[in-house]
């Protein structure tokens, strides 16, 4: 069994959803949904020029074989955004940031196709990152300059 967390960043620190009191919407927010160690969907506010919605390691589109699982995902524009959301938060230049958050995001591939590069053995030494979602999570969450949720930090 997979590792599954769902957090919320309200522009001063993480809360577990389920705790989270969602009545007073903040300006500037982020959540992390890890499903079992292989999806992390990040929902992101404002949105920039994204949709304000991203996947790490796969979408469900790709996941689950389903088309209808997920809307289709467009990797450049939520980097994009991503970086936009990042930006205003730190002051940072966007620009320079968009790479290297779309190297984080997860597009929609075919999902046997990345079990059979990972199954070929050429790739003995995979990091670990491409295992499991949560420390893509964590590296992703320190790109952006946030703190890690207590779980992601355990």
């Amino acid at each position: 069994m997979g590792f599954f967390g769902q957090y919320v960043y309200d522009g001063t620190g993480w809360h577990n959803q389920d705790d989270w009191d969602g009545s007073t919407q903040p300006e500037v927010w982020l959540t992390l949904d890890i499903f079992d160690s292989d999806v992390a969907s990040v929902r992101y506010h404002p949105n920039g020029s994204g949709a304000g919605v991203a996947y790490l390691g796969h979408t469900p589109r790709s996941y689950f074989d389903d088309p209808d699982a997920s809307e289709p995902t467009d990797v450049p524009r939520e980097a994009a955004g991503l970086a936009a959301w990042w930006a205003a938060r730190s002051g940072g230049d966007a620009a320079g940031k968009v790479d290297e958050i779309a190297g984080f995001l997860a597009g929609d591939d075919d999902l046997d196709d990345d079990l059979d590069d990972a199954d070929d053995g050429e790739d003995a030494e995979d990091d670990d990152a491409d295992i499991f979602v949560e420390i893509k999570a964590a590296r992703f969450l320190a790109a952006l300059d946030l703190p890690l949720p207590q779980d992601l930090q355990d």
